[in-house]
């Protein structure tokens, strides 16, 4: 049976524990709140109106392609594609090739940044890998403009954060509602993942900071997670309503 990412792959062992998915959620809400494109995601009111569920229906896709045989994975994908041609049906507007490629360029940044955060550094050829699976999955959608290599895309990944973020009403209106669907102290755990993850533009913008208290939550987190304590840990502090679906994301490799 041929998979679209191959077993053994890091790209597998990166979006198959929720630790490191939960990070990559971090990043990626962060990162949303400012690209700005991130009306079309208004549009259709599911963001405001559950932020959380929106990100996590976005993470769930890829992880799905991640793990999926080859076939399974392109229909996925191509779904994906259905859904946005329909969205931009009934907007009667086009969604910007760019704001496409921000989608996996946010997923290839915040697979290996919250990876390294957690684990340990990833070599060039592994980086390469995440960059190849997501990659494949822009070219199954048809996307145009998308580098070539892992060397391209980090100059243009450094190029569309420069272009495409800025702090808007939206940017705004969007951490409100992160804060009201988390609670103060989860939204603080969110604020202090951001920190560690998200580059500096979108630090810079969006005015975290970089204390990063979190550091040491994190080695005791690894500590649990060698004692099989990690359960209970993420139990304490991740909204009940979401429990059972980030529980569901680990996956062996």
């Amino acid at each position: 049976m041929e998979f679209f990412v191959k077993k053994g792959s890091v790209v597998r062992h990166i979006w198959g524990k929720s630790d490191t998915v939960l990070f990559i959620f971090a990043g990626a809400s962060a990162e949303f709140a400012l690209n700005k494109a991130v009306d079309w995601l208004y549009f259709t009111g599911k963001l405001p109106a559950d932020p959380l569920g929106r990100l996590f229906s976005t993470v769930e896709y890829a992880r799905r392609i991640v793990f999926s045989e080859n076939e399974k994975a392109l229909r996925a994908i191509d779904q994906i594609a259905a859904i946005h041609t329909a969205v931009e049906a009934a907007r009667g507007a086009k969604i910007p090739d760019w704001a496409y490629r921000d989608v996996l360029f946010m997923l290839i940044d915040y697979s290996i940044r919250s990876f390294e955060v957690l684990e340990r550094k990833l070599s060039e050829s592994e980086k390469e890998e995440v960059f190849d699976t997501f990659y494949r999955v822009g070219d199954r959608m048809g996307l145009v403009g998308l580098p070539e290599s892992f060397k391209a895309w980090l100059v243009m990944r450094d190029e569309h954060l420069r272009d495409n973020t800025e702090k808007s009403r939206f940017t705004v209106d969007l951490y409100k509602q992160y804060r009201k669907h988390l609670g103060a102290i989860r939204y603080l755990l969110l604020e202090q993942a951001q920190v560690l993850v998200v580059p500096e533009r979108i630090n810079q913008l969006l005015g975290l900071g970089n204390i990063e208290w979190l550091n040491p939550v994190i080695s005791l987190y690894k500590l649990c997670r060698k004692l099989n304590l990690d359960n209970a840990l993420k139990a304490a502090i991740l909204p009940k309503e979401y429990q059972k679906q980030i529980k569901a994301l680990d996956i062996p490799g």
